[in-house]
């Protein structure tokens, strides 16, 4: 039978041009193309699932309910933090016995480059970290430090897309969309998955690092920031009278749904109009959420907010706190434009330089969210893409290495006080208890109580996940965790 639109209602579709013409034959063939790609919606059951931020049940009980990912974009040298080797250092200018997989020029002559720090134990588990990270040092013992990482390539681009999505090709959606994804959030007036870089500039491969690849729109990272509006274009440019932009919003969204009615089945359509009745909830409870005005003096300091150095990263830190106290699920934190950990042409110049900016309130967050009981709950991941090679380049730098790095987690039932794993004797192989970036995230999303091999989306006719463990062979790393959630 004929529709008919209603008199405000949309011209027909082309879905309904093909089901008038033609018999029906036209609407059939389309039904059959996107039924062989997997792209035909499902029949509703009454349990449909929904594309909205509403708080979701986890598959099992969980260990932790959010997640603060300080990304140290540029590649963090594993031998000069977290890793020492007193044969790096015996054998400094020797040409290594293995040749080592270079990704830029100078390091040709494969000659083995000590490290300038000094490492002592710390805290009371003893854990050894460098004298470059003082801060961080005195955390120790709510560390859990992962020495044996590795992942699948050396460029930036490729590793940082991998340590982001699982994978080294961009398009995926990222470990923070599938989370909201998969759990939604505990605050309806804020985005699940929210990202604060440095105002100066996007860090290196740029908003690829929270896209939610064919995850709905809705799940995408939201940029906030950390200087001026705390969201961009959500508030006029110039003042409306009293009541004006309710009015206008009320509007919006009467059209809105009337138009949803017509498309009940158009999910990208329904993430666009959800994500603008987000924006119309955000613009009280952003800037309620990142309104540092509110701490105490002695938090601010803590922070290093008083300080030019430890300023810009540390209120993006405290902002982190804020926004999962808040009931925000995934805060991505960036420390600067670029690549910022990179260290090419001075390892000892270039690390004491990103390390006065960052070390201090890394650890300012994890003292802030143990002292407010939200640590238990909240896991903080410390990491960069890759670490670095054993071997010099062009005399004073170190080039990627991909084939060990270390990483720090701390919080949400990760073991505190606890290393795990070993590269070799001169850091540049992960040889004991290897974990890669997809076992990562399948340890993550278990303390979240995500079995990784059940959250899946449909794509193209295959159901996807995020770590496509038949492919990677991804699996969770018990040893990591403490008392694990069982499923």
């Amino acid at each position: 039978m004929r529709r008919t639109p209603q008199s405000a209602g949309p011209l027909l579709s082309r879905r309904e041009m093909l089901e008038m013409t033609g018999l029906g034959f036209g609407a059939v063939a389309l039904g059959g193309l996107l039924a062989s790609e997997g792209l035909l919606a499902a029949e509703s059951s009454g349990d449909e699932r929904a594309f909205d931020l509403r708080a979701r049940p986890a598959h099992f009980s969980p260990r932790a309910k959010s997640i603060i990912m300080l990304m140290q974009n540029g590649g963090p040298s594993q031998v000069e933090l977290f890793d020492p080797k007193p044969e790096l250092n015996k054998r400094a200018g020797q040409v290594h016995r293995d040749k080592v997989e270079m990704f830029q020029p100078g390091s040709e002559g494969n000659k083995l480059l000590g490290c300038p720090f000094k490492f002592q134990p710390r805290g009371q588990c003893g854990m050894e970290i460098s004298e470059v990270l003082p801060h961080l040092s005195g955390v120790a013992d709510d560390l859990c430090l992962v020495r044996s990482m590795h992942t699948g390539h050396n460029n930036h681009t490729e590793s940082l897309v991998m340590i982001t999505s699982g994978k080294i090709f961009p398009g995926r959606p990222t470990l923070g969309s599938w989370i909201s994804y998969a759990l939604g959030s505990e605050n309806q007036n804020l985005p699940s998955y929210i990202v604060l870089r440095d105002p100066e500039g996007y860090p290196g491969t740029g908003s690829t690092l929270w896209q939610n690849g064919w995850l709905p729109a809705i799940y995408r990272g939201t940029e906030f920031n950390a200087k001026g509006p705390p969201v961009l274009n959500l508030s006029p440019t110039a003042a409306l009278p009293d009541g004006a932009q309710r009015d206008d919003l009320e509007f919006l969204a009467r059209i809105n749904q009337r138009h949803r009615e017509g498309y009940p089945r158009e999910t990208a359509l329904e993430a666009r109009i959800r994500n603008y009745e987000l924006a119309a909830r955000m613009q009280l409870a952003a800037g309620d959420a990142l309104d540092l005005s509110k701490e105490s003096d002695a938090t601010r300091k803590m922070y290093g907010l008083d300080e030019p150095t430890t300023a810009g990263y540390g209120a993006r830190c405290l902002m982190a706190r804020r926004l999962v106290e808040s009931g925000v699920r995934f805060v991505q934190v960036f420390p600067g434009a670029g690549n910022p950990w990179d260290s090419h042409g001075d390892v000892k110049g270039e690390i004491e330089k990103i390390a006065a900016k960052t070390d201090l309130p890394s650890a300012a967050l994890i003292r802030d969210l143990k002292a407010r009981g939200l640590l238990e709950s909240t896991i903080v991941v410390w990491t960069g893409e890759f670490g670095r090679l054993p071997v010099s380049q062009n005399g004073k730098g170190r080039d990627h290495n991909r084939n060990g790095f270390s990483l720090l987690l701390a919080g949400g039932g990760f073991k505190a006080g606890y290393v795990h794993g070993a590269t070799d004797d001169v850091g540049y192989r992960a040889v004991e208890k290897p974990v890669h970036v997809t076992d990562l995230f399948a340890t993550l999303l278990h303390q979240l109580g995500l079995d990784h091999n059940k959250l899946t989306f449909r794509h193209h006719g295959r159901d996807e996940t995020l770590t496509d463990s038949s492919v990677t062979g991804a699996k969770v790393v018990h040893e990591l965790v403490d008392a694990p959630a069982r499923a």
